[in-house]
Protein backbone atom coordinates (compact mmCIF):
# COMPACT_ATOMS: atom_id res chain seq x y z
CA UNK A 1 0.00 0.00 0.00
CA UNK A 2 2.77 2.21 -0.04
CA UNK A 3 2.61 2.79 -3.56
CA UNK A 4 0.05 4.70 -5.77
CA UNK A 5 -0.39 4.04 -9.62
CA UNK A 6 -1.13 7.06 -11.78
CA UNK A 7 -2.38 5.62 -15.42
CA UNK A 8 -3.67 7.90 -18.64
CA UNK A 9 -4.71 6.31 -21.36
CA UNK A 10 -4.60 7.43 -25.00
CA UNK A 11 -7.11 5.47 -27.01
CA UNK A 12 -7.23 5.29 -30.99
CA UNK A 13 -10.15 4.35 -32.58
CA UNK A 14 -10.61 3.63 -36.05
CA UNK A 15 -13.77 5.92 -37.23
CA UNK A 16 -16.45 4.13 -39.75
CA UNK A 17 -15.98 6.15 -42.61
CA UNK A 18 -16.12 4.61 -45.91
CA UNK A 19 -13.22 6.19 -47.28
CA UNK A 20 -10.26 7.70 -45.92
CA UNK A 21 -9.56 11.18 -44.16
CA UNK A 22 -8.46 13.13 -46.74
CA UNK A 23 -8.73 10.93 -49.70
CA UNK A 24 -10.74 8.83 -51.50
CA UNK A 25 -9.39 4.99 -50.68
CA UNK A 26 -11.32 2.57 -49.34
CA UNK A 27 -11.29 1.16 -45.76
CA UNK A 28 -12.16 -1.89 -45.42
CA UNK A 29 -10.67 -4.44 -43.48
CA UNK A 30 -9.03 -7.34 -44.68
CA UNK A 31 -8.24 -6.09 -48.09
CA UNK A 32 -4.83 -7.54 -50.37
CA UNK A 33 -2.31 -5.43 -48.92
CA UNK A 34 -1.91 -1.72 -50.63
CA UNK A 35 -4.94 -2.38 -52.60
CA UNK A 36 -6.30 0.29 -50.97
CA UNK A 37 -3.72 2.77 -51.12
CA UNK A 38 -4.12 6.05 -54.05
CA UNK A 39 -1.44 8.38 -54.96
CA UNK A 40 -2.31 10.74 -51.63
CA UNK A 41 -1.78 7.80 -49.64
CA UNK A 42 1.72 7.03 -51.20
CA UNK A 43 2.76 10.64 -50.98
CA UNK A 44 3.56 11.30 -54.53
CA UNK A 45 4.43 15.03 -55.15
CA UNK A 46 1.41 17.37 -56.13
CA UNK A 47 -1.63 15.50 -54.32
CA UNK A 48 -3.41 17.80 -51.54
CA UNK A 49 -5.43 16.27 -48.96
CA UNK A 50 -9.29 17.11 -48.86
CA UNK A 51 -10.58 16.37 -44.91
CA UNK A 52 -13.54 13.56 -45.02
CA UNK A 53 -16.52 15.47 -43.20
CA UNK A 54 -17.99 12.20 -41.85
CA UNK A 55 -14.81 11.90 -39.87
CA UNK A 56 -15.64 15.07 -38.72
CA UNK A 57 -19.43 14.60 -38.11
CA UNK A 58 -18.55 11.10 -35.70
CA UNK A 59 -16.03 13.13 -34.38
CA UNK A 60 -18.51 15.65 -32.71
CA UNK A 61 -20.52 12.94 -32.46
CA UNK A 62 -18.28 11.40 -29.75
CA UNK A 63 -17.66 15.08 -28.32
CA UNK A 64 -21.24 15.50 -27.78
CA UNK A 65 -21.74 12.09 -25.99
CA UNK A 66 -19.31 12.50 -23.29
CA UNK A 67 -20.27 16.51 -22.77
CA UNK A 68 -17.32 17.62 -24.28
CA UNK A 69 -16.65 20.67 -25.42
CA UNK A 70 -16.88 21.17 -28.91
CA UNK A 71 -13.96 23.00 -30.81
CA UNK A 72 -15.46 25.21 -33.21
CA UNK A 73 -12.52 26.02 -35.28
CA UNK A 74 -10.72 23.24 -35.62
CA UNK A 75 -6.46 23.28 -37.15
CA UNK A 76 -5.19 20.52 -38.38
CA UNK A 77 -0.84 19.87 -37.54
CA UNK A 78 1.72 18.35 -39.35
CA UNK A 79 3.54 15.85 -36.67
CA UNK A 80 6.87 15.15 -38.03
CA UNK A 81 8.46 11.58 -37.89
CA UNK A 82 9.99 9.19 -39.71
CA UNK A 83 8.78 5.66 -39.97
CA UNK A 84 8.73 3.15 -43.23
CA UNK A 85 5.18 3.23 -42.85
CA UNK A 86 4.86 6.66 -42.60
CA UNK A 87 5.55 7.86 -46.50
CA UNK A 88 4.95 11.37 -45.99
CA UNK A 89 7.44 12.06 -43.19
CA UNK A 90 4.53 13.43 -41.17
CA UNK A 91 1.37 11.86 -39.99
CA UNK A 92 -1.51 15.19 -39.96
CA UNK A 93 -3.04 15.18 -36.85
CA UNK A 94 -4.50 18.20 -34.60
CA UNK A 95 -2.38 19.81 -32.04
CA UNK A 96 -3.32 22.82 -30.12
CA UNK A 97 -6.81 22.69 -31.42
CA UNK A 98 -8.77 19.69 -31.10
CA UNK A 99 -11.76 18.75 -32.85
CA UNK A 100 -13.60 17.72 -29.18
CA UNK A 101 -12.38 19.11 -25.65
CA UNK A 102 -12.54 18.33 -22.27
CA UNK A 103 -15.06 16.00 -21.57
CA UNK A 104 -15.84 13.25 -18.96
CA UNK A 105 -17.26 10.05 -18.78
CA UNK A 106 -18.22 8.03 -15.38
CA UNK A 107 -17.40 4.50 -14.54
CA UNK A 108 -19.03 1.79 -12.31
CA UNK A 109 -15.93 0.36 -9.99
CA UNK A 110 -15.77 -3.09 -8.54
CA UNK A 111 -17.67 -2.01 -5.44
CA UNK A 112 -20.27 -0.77 -7.00
CA UNK A 113 -19.51 2.69 -6.56
CA UNK A 114 -18.86 5.09 -9.37
CA UNK A 115 -16.28 7.40 -10.73
CA UNK A 116 -15.73 10.49 -13.09
CA UNK A 117 -12.72 9.96 -15.25
CA UNK A 118 -11.68 13.15 -17.40
CA UNK A 119 -11.15 13.58 -20.93
CA UNK A 120 -8.16 15.93 -21.96
CA UNK A 121 -9.26 16.03 -25.83
CA UNK A 122 -10.13 13.65 -28.71
CA UNK A 123 -8.29 14.88 -31.95
CA UNK A 124 -8.78 13.58 -35.30
CA UNK A 125 -5.30 12.22 -36.99
CA UNK A 126 -4.32 9.93 -39.69
CA UNK A 127 -3.58 6.49 -39.31
CA UNK A 128 -0.07 5.11 -40.80
CA UNK A 129 0.27 2.43 -42.57
CA UNK A 130 1.91 -1.49 -41.29
CA UNK A 131 4.90 -2.97 -41.30
CA UNK A 132 4.90 -6.89 -41.77
CA UNK A 133 7.92 -8.85 -40.62
CA UNK A 134 6.92 -12.60 -41.19
CA UNK A 135 7.86 -13.85 -44.33
CA UNK A 136 10.07 -11.24 -45.89
CA UNK A 137 13.74 -13.41 -44.83
CA UNK A 138 15.17 -10.77 -43.02
CA UNK A 139 12.98 -7.54 -44.39
CA UNK A 140 9.97 -5.78 -43.76
CA UNK A 141 7.05 -5.71 -46.04
CA UNK A 142 4.87 -2.21 -46.06
CA UNK A 143 1.13 -2.36 -46.73
CA UNK A 144 -0.18 1.19 -46.88
CA UNK A 145 -4.26 -0.02 -46.92
CA UNK A 146 -4.56 1.46 -43.67
CA UNK A 147 -2.25 4.73 -44.35
CA UNK A 148 -4.73 7.66 -43.91
CA UNK A 149 -7.67 5.86 -42.20
CA UNK A 150 -8.87 8.37 -39.73
CA UNK A 151 -8.68 8.14 -36.36
CA UNK A 152 -10.15 9.50 -33.21
CA UNK A 153 -7.30 9.66 -30.73
CA UNK A 154 -9.46 9.98 -27.16
CA UNK A 155 -6.79 11.05 -24.13
CA UNK A 156 -7.89 10.84 -20.70
CA UNK A 157 -6.86 12.84 -17.99
CA UNK A 158 -4.17 10.77 -15.43
CA UNK A 159 -7.53 9.58 -13.03
CA UNK A 160 -7.17 6.37 -13.10
CA UNK A 161 -5.65 4.91 -10.29
CA UNK A 162 -5.13 0.98 -11.18
CA UNK A 163 -5.37 -1.37 -14.01
CA UNK A 164 -8.73 -2.41 -13.04
CA UNK A 165 -10.02 1.13 -13.30
CA UNK A 166 -8.10 1.21 -16.48
CA UNK A 167 -10.63 -1.59 -18.34
CA UNK A 168 -13.34 -0.45 -16.72
CA UNK A 169 -12.73 2.95 -18.29
CA UNK A 170 -12.05 1.29 -21.70
CA UNK A 171 -14.84 -0.79 -21.73
CA UNK A 172 -17.18 2.23 -21.04
CA UNK A 173 -15.28 4.22 -23.98
CA UNK A 174 -16.10 1.20 -26.00
CA UNK A 175 -19.33 0.57 -25.27
CA UNK A 176 -20.48 4.50 -25.80
CA UNK A 177 -18.36 4.01 -29.21
CA UNK A 178 -20.61 1.47 -30.49
CA UNK A 179 -23.45 2.88 -29.50
CA UNK A 180 -22.73 6.11 -31.13
CA UNK A 181 -21.99 3.31 -34.08
CA UNK A 182 -18.81 5.67 -35.24
CA UNK A 183 -16.38 2.27 -35.49
CA UNK A 184 -16.83 -1.02 -34.90
CA UNK A 185 -14.45 -0.89 -32.55
CA UNK A 186 -13.06 -4.42 -32.95
CA UNK A 187 -9.52 -4.42 -31.01
CA UNK A 188 -8.56 -7.83 -32.38
CA UNK A 189 -8.65 -5.75 -35.37
CA UNK A 190 -6.94 -2.79 -34.61
CA UNK A 191 -10.42 -0.21 -35.43
CA UNK A 192 -9.33 0.66 -31.08
CA UNK A 193 -6.13 -0.03 -29.55
CA UNK A 194 -4.54 1.49 -26.38
CA UNK A 195 -1.63 3.26 -25.78
CA UNK A 196 -1.23 3.26 -21.00
CA UNK A 197 0.98 5.95 -19.47
CA UNK A 198 2.28 4.36 -16.39
CA UNK A 199 3.55 6.26 -13.45
CA UNK A 200 3.93 5.60 -9.37
CA UNK A 201 4.34 7.87 -6.48
CA UNK A 202 4.75 7.34 -2.74
CA UNK A 203 1.06 7.46 -1.40
CA UNK A 204 0.09 10.98 -0.15
CA UNK A 205 2.68 12.64 -2.34
CA UNK A 206 1.06 15.35 -5.52
CA UNK A 207 4.07 15.06 -7.88
CA UNK A 208 3.82 12.60 -10.52
CA UNK A 209 6.54 10.19 -11.02
CA UNK A 210 8.05 9.78 -13.89
CA UNK A 211 5.92 7.68 -16.49
CA UNK A 212 6.47 5.03 -19.41
CA UNK A 213 4.07 4.59 -22.65
CA UNK A 214 2.96 0.99 -23.28
CA UNK A 215 1.80 1.04 -26.91
CA UNK A 216 -0.84 -0.49 -29.05
CA UNK A 217 -2.37 -3.15 -26.56
CA UNK A 218 -5.40 -4.89 -28.17
CA UNK A 219 -7.46 -6.37 -25.64
CA UNK A 220 -9.37 -5.57 -22.20
CA UNK A 221 -7.33 -8.54 -20.62
CA UNK A 222 -3.59 -7.62 -21.75
CA UNK A 223 -4.56 -3.84 -21.04
CA UNK A 224 -4.95 -4.96 -17.20
CA UNK A 225 -2.26 -7.33 -17.40
CA UNK A 226 0.42 -4.93 -18.96
CA UNK A 227 -0.25 -2.23 -16.74
CA UNK A 228 -0.02 -4.58 -13.41
CA UNK A 229 3.28 -5.80 -14.63
CA UNK A 230 4.89 -1.99 -15.66
CA UNK A 231 3.61 -0.65 -12.11
CA UNK A 232 5.69 -4.15 -10.06
CA UNK A 233 8.67 -3.33 -12.55
CA UNK A 234 8.79 0.51 -11.83
CA UNK A 235 8.70 -0.12 -7.97
CA UNK A 236 11.30 -3.37 -8.24
CA UNK A 237 13.64 -0.03 -9.81
CA UNK A 238 12.63 2.30 -7.03
CA UNK A 239 13.36 -0.05 -4.89
CA UNK A 240 16.20 -1.04 -6.07
CA UNK A 241 17.79 2.35 -5.75
CA UNK A 242 17.34 3.00 -9.82
CA UNK A 243 14.99 5.68 -11.28
CA UNK A 244 12.59 5.19 -14.12
CA UNK A 245 13.24 6.01 -17.31
CA UNK A 246 10.49 8.09 -19.63
CA UNK A 247 10.19 5.83 -22.77
CA UNK A 248 8.25 3.86 -24.65
CA UNK A 249 7.62 0.03 -24.36
CA UNK A 250 5.52 -3.09 -25.72
CA UNK A 251 3.72 -5.64 -23.80
CA UNK A 252 4.53 -9.12 -24.96
CA UNK A 253 1.86 -11.02 -23.77
CA UNK A 254 3.70 -14.65 -24.00
CA UNK A 255 6.19 -13.70 -21.65
CA UNK A 256 3.71 -11.44 -19.65
CA UNK A 257 6.06 -8.75 -19.76
CA UNK A 258 6.86 -5.08 -21.24
CA UNK A 259 10.30 -4.09 -22.68
CA UNK A 260 11.87 -0.82 -23.90
CA UNK A 261 11.10 0.20 -27.60
CA UNK A 262 12.24 3.75 -27.63
CA UNK A 263 12.88 6.29 -25.61
CA UNK A 264 9.88 8.07 -25.03
CA UNK A 265 9.33 11.48 -27.60
CA UNK A 266 7.88 14.59 -26.40
CA UNK A 267 5.83 17.59 -28.39
CA UNK A 268 8.87 19.35 -29.39
CA UNK A 269 10.31 16.33 -31.08
CA UNK A 270 8.05 16.27 -33.40
CA UNK A 271 8.21 19.92 -34.76
CA UNK A 272 4.53 20.49 -34.88
CA UNK A 273 3.31 23.26 -37.20
CA UNK A 274 0.27 23.64 -38.88
CA UNK A 275 -0.22 21.77 -42.21
CA UNK A 276 -0.23 24.63 -45.03
CA UNK A 277 -2.37 22.29 -47.27
CA UNK A 278 -5.67 22.48 -44.87
CA UNK A 279 -7.22 25.14 -43.53
CA UNK A 280 -9.21 25.49 -40.54
CA UNK A 281 -12.49 23.60 -40.11
CA UNK A 282 -15.21 26.32 -39.16
CA UNK A 283 -18.54 24.72 -37.54
CA UNK A 284 -21.35 26.27 -36.09
CA UNK A 285 -23.82 25.61 -33.75
CA UNK A 286 -26.11 24.73 -36.05
CA UNK A 287 -23.79 21.87 -37.22
CA UNK A 288 -22.92 20.86 -33.76
CA UNK A 289 -26.69 20.90 -33.04
CA UNK A 290 -27.92 19.28 -36.57
CA UNK A 291 -25.44 16.38 -35.07
CA UNK A 292 -26.74 16.18 -31.20
CA UNK A 293 -30.40 15.78 -32.17
CA UNK A 294 -29.45 12.26 -34.35
CA UNK A 295 -27.67 10.94 -30.82
CA UNK A 296 -29.34 7.77 -29.72
CA UNK A 297 -29.90 6.76 -26.04
CA UNK A 298 -26.78 6.43 -24.30
CA UNK A 299 -25.21 3.62 -21.73
CA UNK A 300 -26.02 5.92 -18.75
CA UNK A 301 -29.46 6.59 -19.88
CA UNK A 302 -30.87 3.42 -21.02
CA UNK A 303 -29.78 1.70 -17.42
CA UNK A 304 -31.39 4.24 -15.83
CA UNK A 305 -34.29 3.50 -17.60
CA UNK A 306 -34.11 -0.61 -17.18
CA UNK A 307 -34.14 0.18 -13.85
CA UNK A 308 -37.17 2.57 -13.80
CA UNK A 309 -39.04 0.97 -16.22
CA UNK A 310 -38.55 -2.81 -15.94
CA UNK A 311 -37.99 -2.97 -12.00
CA UNK A 312 -34.32 -4.63 -13.24
CA UNK A 313 -31.49 -4.44 -9.97
CA UNK A 314 -28.56 -1.96 -10.91
CA UNK A 315 -26.29 -5.14 -11.67
CA UNK A 316 -28.66 -6.70 -14.19
CA UNK A 317 -29.51 -3.12 -15.83
CA UNK A 318 -25.37 -2.55 -16.02
CA UNK A 319 -24.98 -5.92 -17.75
CA UNK A 320 -27.78 -5.54 -20.37
CA UNK A 321 -26.72 -2.06 -21.56
CA UNK A 322 -22.99 -3.13 -21.66
CA UNK A 323 -23.73 -3.27 -25.63
CA UNK A 324 -26.33 -1.72 -27.80
CA UNK A 325 -27.12 -5.08 -29.26
CA UNK A 326 -27.51 -6.84 -26.12
CA UNK A 327 -30.33 -3.98 -24.85
CA UNK A 328 -31.85 -4.00 -27.86
CA UNK A 329 -32.62 -7.78 -27.86
CA UNK A 330 -33.58 -8.08 -24.15
CA UNK A 331 -36.18 -5.02 -25.20
CA UNK A 332 -37.65 -6.88 -27.57
CA UNK A 333 -37.94 -10.35 -25.64
CA UNK A 334 -39.14 -7.82 -22.27
CA UNK A 335 -41.80 -6.57 -24.94
CA UNK A 336 -42.88 -9.64 -26.66
CA UNK A 337 -43.34 -11.78 -23.14
CA UNK A 338 -44.40 -8.76 -20.69
CA UNK A 339 -41.97 -10.34 -18.03
CA UNK A 340 -38.76 -7.86 -18.02
CA UNK A 341 -37.22 -10.13 -15.21
CA UNK A 342 -37.86 -13.50 -17.18
CA UNK A 343 -36.33 -12.04 -19.90
CA UNK A 344 -33.55 -10.38 -18.10
CA UNK A 345 -32.85 -13.48 -16.48
CA UNK A 346 -32.31 -16.01 -20.07
CA UNK A 347 -30.48 -12.97 -21.66
CA UNK A 348 -28.09 -12.44 -18.87
CA UNK A 349 -27.64 -16.03 -18.17
CA UNK A 350 -28.40 -18.85 -20.41
CA UNK A 351 -27.77 -16.58 -23.37
CA UNK A 352 -24.73 -14.87 -22.28
CA UNK A 353 -23.52 -18.26 -21.43
CA UNK A 354 -24.00 -19.82 -24.56
CA UNK A 355 -22.17 -16.48 -26.35
CA UNK A 356 -19.48 -16.86 -23.84
CA UNK A 357 -18.85 -20.46 -24.48
CA UNK A 358 -18.49 -20.32 -28.16
CA UNK A 359 -16.63 -16.69 -28.25
CA UNK A 360 -19.71 -15.62 -30.37
CA UNK A 361 -20.82 -11.70 -30.39
CA UNK A 362 -24.48 -11.47 -30.22
CA UNK A 363 -25.09 -10.41 -33.71
CA UNK A 364 -24.29 -13.78 -34.28
CA UNK A 365 -26.19 -15.82 -31.58
CA UNK A 366 -28.13 -18.97 -33.39
CA UNK A 367 -30.99 -17.88 -31.08
CA UNK A 368 -32.82 -14.90 -32.30
CA UNK A 369 -34.77 -12.14 -30.18
CA UNK A 370 -38.07 -13.35 -31.23
CA UNK A 371 -37.59 -17.16 -30.79
CA UNK A 372 -36.57 -16.72 -27.05
CA UNK A 373 -39.46 -14.79 -26.57
CA UNK A 374 -41.64 -17.68 -27.79
CA UNK A 375 -39.71 -20.01 -25.72
CA UNK A 376 -40.33 -17.98 -22.52
CA UNK A 377 -43.89 -17.75 -23.20
CA UNK A 378 -44.30 -21.84 -23.19
CA UNK A 379 -42.80 -21.25 -19.70
CA UNK A 380 -45.14 -18.54 -18.59
CA UNK A 381 -48.25 -20.93 -20.00
CA UNK A 382 -47.02 -23.58 -18.24
CA UNK A 383 -46.47 -25.57 -21.78
CA UNK A 384 -43.15 -26.18 -20.88
CA UNK A 385 -41.36 -26.02 -17.09
CA UNK A 386 -37.93 -23.74 -16.61
CA UNK A 387 -36.00 -26.71 -16.46
CA UNK A 388 -37.09 -28.17 -19.26
CA UNK A 389 -37.02 -25.05 -21.05
CA UNK A 390 -33.05 -25.47 -20.74
CA UNK A 391 -33.30 -28.69 -23.13
CA UNK A 392 -35.41 -26.71 -25.44
CA UNK A 393 -33.34 -24.00 -25.38
CA UNK A 394 -30.26 -26.30 -26.37
CA UNK A 395 -32.01 -27.75 -29.18
CA UNK A 396 -32.70 -24.43 -30.75
CA UNK A 397 -29.24 -24.52 -31.69
CA UNK A 398 -29.19 -26.48 -34.39
CA UNK A 399 -32.86 -26.92 -34.95
CA UNK A 400 -34.65 -23.83 -36.66
CA UNK A 401 -37.75 -25.11 -36.56
CA UNK A 402 -40.22 -23.31 -34.41
CA UNK A 403 -40.47 -23.62 -30.30
CA UNK A 404 -43.47 -25.49 -30.29
CA UNK A 405 -42.48 -27.89 -32.59
CA UNK A 406 -39.32 -28.37 -30.70
CA UNK A 407 -41.70 -29.02 -27.33
CA UNK A 408 -44.12 -31.18 -29.73
CA UNK A 409 -41.65 -33.25 -31.53
CA UNK A 410 -39.44 -34.06 -28.83
CA UNK A 411 -42.30 -34.76 -26.27
CA UNK A 412 -41.06 -32.68 -23.63
CA UNK A 413 -44.54 -30.79 -22.90
CA UNK A 414 -45.49 -30.70 -19.30
CA UNK A 415 -47.83 -32.71 -17.47
CA UNK A 416 -50.83 -30.49 -15.99
CA UNK A 417 -53.18 -32.84 -15.89
CA UNK A 418 -54.08 -33.51 -12.24
CA UNK A 419 -54.86 -37.21 -12.46
CA UNK A 420 -51.60 -37.65 -13.94
CA UNK A 421 -49.82 -35.70 -11.34
CA UNK A 422 -52.21 -37.10 -8.81
CA UNK A 423 -50.72 -40.47 -9.66
CA UNK A 424 -47.23 -39.13 -9.39
CA UNK A 425 -48.20 -37.44 -6.02
CA UNK A 426 -49.69 -40.93 -4.43
CA UNK A 427 -46.48 -43.18 -5.94
CA UNK A 428 -44.12 -40.24 -3.86
CA UNK A 429 -46.32 -40.67 -0.51
CA UNK A 430 -46.32 -44.51 -0.98
CA UNK A 431 -42.54 -44.91 -1.36
CA UNK A 432 -41.09 -42.05 1.05
CA UNK A 433 -42.93 -42.52 4.48
CA UNK A 434 -40.49 -41.16 6.83
CA UNK A 435 -40.14 -38.23 4.93
CA UNK A 436 -43.57 -37.51 4.92
CA UNK A 437 -44.26 -37.97 8.69
CA UNK A 438 -41.13 -35.62 9.14
CA UNK A 439 -43.52 -33.06 7.04
CA UNK A 440 -46.83 -33.89 8.94
CA UNK A 441 -44.06 -33.20 12.45
CA UNK A 442 -43.50 -30.12 10.97
CA UNK A 443 -40.30 -30.50 9.01
CA UNK A 444 -41.26 -28.03 5.88
CA UNK A 445 -38.05 -28.21 3.96
CA UNK A 446 -38.89 -31.81 3.24
CA UNK A 447 -41.33 -30.41 0.47
CA UNK A 448 -38.37 -30.28 -1.56
CA UNK A 449 -37.09 -33.22 -1.77
CA UNK A 450 -40.78 -35.17 -2.16
CA UNK A 451 -41.60 -32.48 -4.97
CA UNK A 452 -37.89 -33.53 -6.86
CA UNK A 453 -38.97 -37.50 -6.58
CA UNK A 454 -42.39 -36.66 -8.34
CA UNK A 455 -40.31 -34.51 -10.93
CA UNK A 456 -37.80 -37.88 -11.28
CA UNK A 457 -40.34 -40.18 -11.88
CA UNK A 458 -41.86 -38.23 -14.32
CA UNK A 459 -38.64 -36.61 -16.32
CA UNK A 460 -38.98 -33.15 -15.31
CA UNK A 461 -42.23 -32.84 -17.30
CA UNK A 462 -44.94 -32.45 -14.33
CA UNK A 463 -45.46 -28.72 -13.42
CA UNK A 464 -43.78 -28.50 -10.08
CA UNK A 465 -46.35 -25.89 -8.23
CA UNK A 466 -48.92 -28.42 -8.88
CA UNK A 467 -47.05 -31.52 -7.38
CA UNK A 468 -46.28 -28.92 -4.34
CA UNK A 469 -49.98 -28.10 -3.64
CA UNK A 470 -51.07 -31.44 -4.36
CA UNK A 471 -48.20 -33.11 -2.26
CA UNK A 472 -49.52 -30.47 0.40
CA UNK A 473 -53.09 -31.23 0.41
CA UNK A 474 -52.76 -35.36 0.99
CA UNK A 475 -50.19 -34.99 3.32
CA UNK A 476 -52.25 -32.67 5.44
CA UNK A 477 -54.69 -34.96 4.96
Amino acid sequence: MEWETVIGLEVHVQLSTASKLFSGSATQFGAAPNTQANIFDLALPGTLPVLNESALAMAVRFGLAIGAHIGKRSVFDRKNYFYPDLPKGYQVSQLDFPTVGKGQLTITLEDGSEKVIGVTRAHMEEDAGKSLHEDFHGMSGIDLNRAGTPLLEIVSEPDLRSAKEAVAYLKKLHSIIRYLDISDAIMAQGSMRCDANVSIRRRGETEFGTRTEIKNINSFRFVEKAINHEVRRQQDVIEDGGRVVQETRLYDADRDETRPMRSKEVANDYRYFPEPDLLPVVIDDAYIEAIRVTLPELPDARKARFISDYKLSEYDAGVLVATREMADYFEQVAQATGDAKLAANWVSQDLQGLLNKHHWDITESPIQADRLADLLKRIQDSTISGKIAKTVFEAMLDDTASVDSIIESKGLKQVTDTGEIEKLVETVIAENPDQVQQFRDGKEQVIGFLVGQAMKLSKGKANPAQVNELLRAKMGS
